[in-house]
């Protein structure tokens, strides 16, 4: 049994609890334990992951959230640098499911966050448990 972290930017308060719900299903499917913290934003994700990581209380971690194109710059910028930050963690040996959406509504966000759909949570989750096991079998 390992333990997960999962990691939220709480901004879509109904969309993360989706994903969450989908990232628990997962992990608790798979037997294994977990906590949830909250960052403010997306961008925040990775510095909490490395954080938590150094702590070594932790075996894998689960990236969620979402961000939802506006009318400036700023989604790019959200979108592109967090998922930069998990791709340096990764390249760390940190088992890591990326479960942040980037998506251009809301109607989309809610297709890939419900379970009964595309389940991006769970998708997170089984991803950072099968990273665990690949880091585990090389010995990382």
């Amino acid at each position: 049994m390992a333990k997960f972290l999962i990691v939220e930017a709480r901004f879509y308060d109904h969309l993360n609890d989706l994903l969450i719900e989908g990232a628990a299903a997962a992990l608790d499917d798979a037997g294994h334990k977990y906590e949830v913290v909250t960052v403010p934003g997306a961008l925040e994700i990775p510095g909490a992951i490395a954080m938590a990581a150094e702590s070594g209380r932790y075996d894998g971690f689960i990236a969620i959230g979402v961000v939802i194109r506006g009318e400036t710059y700023h989604f790019e910028v959200v979108s592109n640098e967090s998922a930069r930050g998990l791709m340096a963690l990764s390249m760390d040996a940190i088992a890591i499911g990326n479960g942040i959406l980037t998506v251009e509504n809301e109607a989309q966000a809610l297709t890939r966050a419900k379970r009964t759909e595309k389940d991006k949570g769970g998708e997170a989750a089984k991803a950072a448990i099968a990273m665990l096991a690949l880091r585990d079998r090389f010995g990382a």
